[in-house]
């Protein structure tokens, strides 16, 4: 028996357990309230394509701040209904429920008194949407091993869900928390964890705490970033376990890579560790989830650069994959320093009709390269990768799976087609100009996006500022569109238009057509690493700084 599967066993007799003690475990999936956008993606399924609730702005102004003060000035903006100052670094996309919206930022706000600005903390901040005021903050004191962990300012960057009074959400510390909705303004402390040192009405009010690196061994590189999706009582997280400060070792490749938990206590159900010492880099997608011919399936990207399916319910307390999926082609090579043109997956699988869509991505820190995207039929069974890596002398005998590079020429190693391959189609750029070659604006490149779908048309943006749409059932190209500053979040398609943020501020908007038509290009004022939402009617974007909600008419309220 591995370690892997040894670790697996261990979670699985403490799941047993406590499943004995609690009862029958419900796998009837929760309904966002109307108006609602509980997620990231708005749903299991992950697209991010939001009912609109009317017309959707294409021309605001977010308004000018005060220098000294950085105190907003309402006066001077447009068809913006309120704006709440978060950190000095936003990365997690906001999300909507029940009359609040959430948000992953840093401390540089500073909006509870125990914490000044100049102390760094991972924040969850939770502001009422009538008017933009501040509700209260989790806050993640930063991890004593230092930025191998746990990266400086980077603050929370992942998404909550939210169901009911509940919230459940990964820190940056490494733990899985579910929170009461209410935090501590409703003058219970919800259990069963008991213990926070203070319980004013600006604080949040943990419900049950798991530490993956305390106790499942987990080390994650740079930082934890995994937006939690749930059916029934069934929690889907991505650990984020990757290589140690030298960018080579996993210091625990036993870890576990994929949870399935129990989100009314945090018991852990079944665990899989399928990436094992093949991780390249870090571990940063979120889970998806939709039942697929009769069969329950949630589906991680690994840090391997493999799409991975699993029964979501588990075999007997242990993990049952039902397929993998290599999305790197066979003679690509990990190599570190950003010249790799082996990837791993950093967006979140969407599932739609069907299908799954996933595309490959880095780090940004290590820079711009190729990329690919897929379509990938999740009815397969086995080993669904479009070519098998084997030696010559034994062709039909697949090699082992490798870290660096599936396939060495130099000692007779080649791919072949699989003729179990699940791969529906594959986009690595289009040659528009017949040239031979993919110039930059005809290549798709590394991204840390997740594709939206609508209407026939799938769009996502890549790293080096390329926004691509192409038809969902062919992967044949429409239209791209070269934002001139890189993209670091995703497409919301809302209202028949395109939203997509860069790194400059702008938010790009688009006609959702097969021919390409940019509507309008609206500046945020600081970078943009987000993406857009609506809720209620009202379009929500995070910059760097601060979220505003946006409507058509709307003039902000007197606070």
């Amino acid at each position: 028996m591995t370690s892997r599967h040894r670790l697996s066993t261990r979670c699985a007799l403490r799941s047993l357990g406590a499943i004995a003690v609690v009862g029958v475990l419900s796998f009837a999936p929760a309904r966002a309230e109307d108006g609602d956008w509980n997620q990231w993606g708005g749903s299991p399924s992950r697209n991010n394509t939001p009912e609109s609730g009317g017309p959707l702005p294409t021309d605001w102004d977010p308004g000018q701040f005060d220098a000294e003060t950085g105190a907003w000035k309402p006066e001077t903006s447009r068809n913006i209904a309120w704006v709440a100052q978060l950190g000095s670094q936003s990365y997690g996309n906001p999300v909507v429920a029940g009359g609040k919206a959430y948000v992953g930022t840093n401390n540089g706000k500073g909006w509870i008194g125990r914490y000044p600005s100049s102390v760094d903390l991972g924040c969850l901040l939770a502001f009422n949407t009538n008017d933009g005021s501040f509700l209260w903050q989790d806050s993640s004191e930063k991890l004593p091993t230092g930025r191998v962990h746990d990266w400086p300012l980077q603050g929370i960057c992942c998404s909550p869900y939210v169901e009911g009074d509940r919230l459940w959400y990964v820190t940056s510390r490494g733990e899985v928390k579910c929170l009461d909705t209410e935090g501590f303004r409703d003058g219970e402390n919800d259990g069963p964890f008991t213990g926070e040192k203070i319980q004013g009405s600006d604080e949040s009010d943990t419900v049950w705490v798991l530490d993956m690196m305390k106790e499942l061994g987990v080390s994650q590189h740079n930082m934890c970033s995994c937006s939690v999706t749930a059916v029934g009582d069934l929690l889907f997280v991505n650990t984020s376990n990757g290589v140690d400060e030298g960018h080579i070792n996993l210091p625990n490749a036993a870890a576990p890579s994929f949870l399935c938990v129990d989100k009314r206590d945090g018991k852990v159900l079944w665990a899989d560790g399928s990436p094992g010492a093949n991780v390249l880099h870090g571990q940063w997608s979120s889970p998806s989830y939709a039942v697929i011919d009769d069969v329950p399936q949630v589906i991680f990207g690994g840090g391997d650069g493999w799409v991975y399916g699993f029964d979501a319910r588990g075999d007997n307390g242990k993990a049952k994959l039902l397929w993998q999926f290599d999305a790197n082609p066979k003679d690509s090579k990990y190599v570190l320093g950003g010249r790799a043109d082996r990837n791993h997956v950093i967006g979140t699988p969407v599932i739609h009709d069907g299908l799954v869509y996933v595309a490959v991505g880095e780090d940004p820190e290590h820079g711009e390269g190729v990329g690919h995207l897929w379509c990938i039929d999740p009815t397969k069974r086995g080993d669904t990768s479009p070519e098998l890596a084997v030696n010559v002398a034994e062709p039909t005998k697949p090699l082992p799976h490798r870290r660096n590079q599936a396939i060495i020429k130099e000692q007779g190693e080649v791919a072949r087609p699989n003729p179990n391959s699940a791969a529906v189609w594959h986009y690595p750029g289009f040659d528009a100009n017949g040239n031979g070659k993919l110039d930059f604006d005809e290549t798709m490149h590394r991204t840390c996006g997740t594709v939206a779908i609508k209407d026939g048309l799938l769009v996502i943006p890549d790293f080096s500022g390329l926004v691509h749409c192409v038809d969902v059932k062919t992967g044949k190209p429409h239209w791209t569109h070269d934002m001139l500053a890189a993209s670091w979040g995703s497409p919301m398609i809302a209202d028949g238009k395109i939203y997509v943020g860069d790194e400059d501020g702008d938010i790009s908007i688009f006609e959702l057509s097969p021919e390409k038509n940019l509507v309008a290009e609206v500046n945020m004022g600081n970078s943009v690493y987000s993406t857009p939402i609506v809720a209620g009617g009202t379009l929500y974007i995070a910059n760097k700084s601060h979220l505003f909600a946006i409507r058509e008419g709307a003039t902000p309220e007197a606070k």
